[in-house]
């Protein structure tokens, strides 16, 4: 290519992503990068921390692979419903207390479902013990290089120390990528079956992004709804990982977008950025959780269904005036607007 028209193309490309970096921030923490570099392509609060709701499941799955690879357990080995397992809360697949599954039909119920009490039967069966599993999530977070995350239980279920931030959450998606390419069909199944139930995935990206392959979203009051988001094209994996949005519809929207950005401008990010989620300094100013409890839109957070229509109609508002949008937008992604709404 003539050297004009080269400089003609940068000039271009700088211009759209200045235009992208200059729109108002809002919602949560979010991180969008190369998952075969660790290249960061978007970075907002990617150090504060944040409740991680059920990306805590990616971990999960995670200690789960080690086990199998170490022999100290199979994927056609059976694991066992507790009384812990039977009382967590949904999502849940509902088992009887010494009911039995295998453990690859266990891992589908994790990703999938998302299901806490299918979570707990692989974390007993692994660790010995839930607490026993804990411990071993926490020290494979530090040996990955976690150095913000807190776990205390295997589902991500409400406590107040569970805590992860972005650029941990990147880190661990990076590990399951690198470490166990053989489970990459699992993390973009859209259903499955246990017994008679019919399982389907909360992560309508599957379904509606272009590329997406992955991974898992979460979702509990205090930190909104969150997803760790994979997609490639042209043999370039993207990973965006958002947190903190009030919908699932916005965490899907957003979570596109970022990827959509990524997929447009990742020939002038390789030429002209070279921080990585490894190199990057962790930002001095981070800081701890929140909660976003009174902003998220769900029945399940104690918004009425007038309320939440409400709170609908005046977000549709301001997004059509222009006073809020999605960043960054690459453009509206159509198709990422027919997501999920099924609870996690």
């Amino acid at each position: 290519m003539p050297a004009r028209c080269t400089r003609l193309l940068q000039a271009m490309l700088l211009s759209i992503a200045a235009g992208l970096m200059t729109l108002p921030a809002m919602a949560g923490p979010a991180l969008l990068f190369d998952v075969s570099n660790g290249r960061i392509l978007y970075a907002e609060d990617l150090d504060h921390q944040w409740h991680p709701a059920s990306l805590t499941k990616i971990m999960t799955a995670y200690v789960v692979f080690e086990a199998v690879k170490k022999g100290e357990i199979s994927l056609d080995s059976r694991i066992k419903c507790s009384e812990l397992a039977h009382v967590q809360p949904p999502s849940k697949v509902g088992l009887n207390v010494g009911a039995e599954m295998s453990v690859q039909k266990g891992l589908e119920a994790l990703v999938i479902k998302s299901a806490n009490d299918v979570a707990v039967m692989l974390a007993e069966a692994v660790g010995g013990s839930h607490e026993g599993f804990v411990e071993r999530m926490n020290a494979t977070a530090k040996r990955l290089g976690m150095t913000r995350t807190k776990f205390v239980n295997a589902n991500g279920l409400p406590e107040p120390e569970q805590v992860s931030t972005a650029r941990d959450l990147g880190l661990l998606a990076t590990a399951v990528v690198r470490d166990f390419p053989e489970y990459a069909n699992l993390w973009s199944m859209i259903e499955t079956r246990v017994g008679k139930s019919h399982l389907r995935t909360h992560n309508g990206l599957l379904n509606n992004y272009a590329g997406a392959d992955g991974m898992k979203t979460g979702f509990i009051c205090d930190s909104g709804y969150n997803v760790v988001a994979s997609a490639t094209r042209d043999g370039h994996k993207l990973v965006a990982v958002v947190l903190g949005e009030v919908t699932s519809n916005d965490r899907a929207l957003r979570a596109a977008s970022l990827l959509e950005h990524g997929f447009l401008t990742y020939g002038w990010k390789a030429m002209f950025n070279s921080e990585t989620i490894v190199s990057r300094p962790i930002e001095a100013d981070a800081k701890g959780p929140i909660t976003i409890r009174e902003s998220v839109i769900s029945w399940v957070c104690g918004k009425s269904q007038k309320a939440m229509a409400k709170m609908r109609k005046q977000r549709a508002e301001k997004m059509a005036s222009g006073k809020k949008v999605q960043v960054p937008r690459a453009k509206q992604v159509k198709a990422a607007q027919q997501t999920n709404q099924s609870k996690e």
